[in-house]
């Protein structure tokens, strides 16, 4: 069994890390509709959302990994980080880990992500460190697709027949809790903002909301109330669900340690 690596507690390491993680994890659960979405176009649509994903994923764990090998550390590269963490290291928002439910549960949760993602990579190219502002370059143009595609399923589930309306309702319903971690401050965040190096995510709620809020009026869904409860993904406090996924996703890994193709 190869042993686990833990990544740098430097504040724009962890920053970079609870964006890349977000990204990666998502990707994961996205992944897993392959060879079972509703029609074969989707599972091409949501195969390329999910590679998109894990290549914004890679590039920013890379720099992560970068900075904090810089600060003395060791030099972890994006597989170390990927796969070799336990999972009180990981520190994406809960909801990104949360099992794939059906159809309309996993576009419900797309569209979160993307409105979330979308300012967040629009402000990241303007970071203070050249590095994520290339990054964040590529990422936005990708991200600006998986919102429409999202939005576009959304607006049909919605406004669509009553079995229709009825999952996505539900499927809102049961990921709005959990956005509130996506709007967050503590101090990894306030480092980050006083630096340059990425926004504060609570800077990002009105363009959410305002996204959001559009593509439910046109999908003519009423938006589930808000909730006090924040969970603490970004602080490495997981659900039950985390060490699940990670227990398929670093098999291959764990089982053949530094293995190549």
């Amino acid at each position: 069994m190869t042993a686990s690596v833990q990544p740098s507690a430097r504040a724009d390491a962890q920053y970079l890390l609870r964006v890349g993680d977000a990204c990666l994890v998502l990707s994961h659960r996205i992944s897993e509709w392959i060879g079972h979405s509703p029609i074969l176009e989707e599972d091409l649509a949501l195969g390329n959302i999910a590679l998109d994903l894990l290549g914004q994923s890679r590039a920013l764990l890379t720099r992560a990994g970068q900075l904090g090998a810089a600060a003395g550390g060791a030099p972890l590269d994006e597989d170390q980080l990927a796969y070799l963490r336990e999972e009180r290291h990981y520190l994406n928002p809960v909801l990104m880990e949360l099992p794939r439910g059906d159809f309309a549960f996993t576009q419900a949760r797309n569209l979160i992500a993307a409105c979330w993602l979308l300012p967040m990579w629009t402000r990241l190219q303007a970071s203070s460190d050249a590095e994520v502002a290339a990054i964040a370059a590529k990422a936005v143009k990708e991200v600006r697709y998986h919102q429409q595609h999202a939005a576009e399923w959304v607006v049909r589930l919605g406004d669509g027949t009553d079995e229709s309306a009825r999952r996505m309702t539900a499927a809102l319903a049961q990921l709005w809790p959990y956005v509130n971690e996506l709007f967050t401050s503590d101090a990894v965040d306030a480092a980050a903002d006083a630096s340059g190096l990425g926004p504060a995510w609570a800077s990002l709620k009105p363009e959410w909301d305002a996204a959001m809020d559009e593509v439910l009026a046109e999908a003519r869904l009423a938006r589930p109330k808000d909730t006090p409860h924040v969970y603490t993904g970004v602080r490495g406090v997981h659900s039950e669900h985390m060490g699940h996924l990670l227990s398929t996703m670093q098999s291959l890994q764990r089982a053949y340690p530094g293995g190549v193709w």
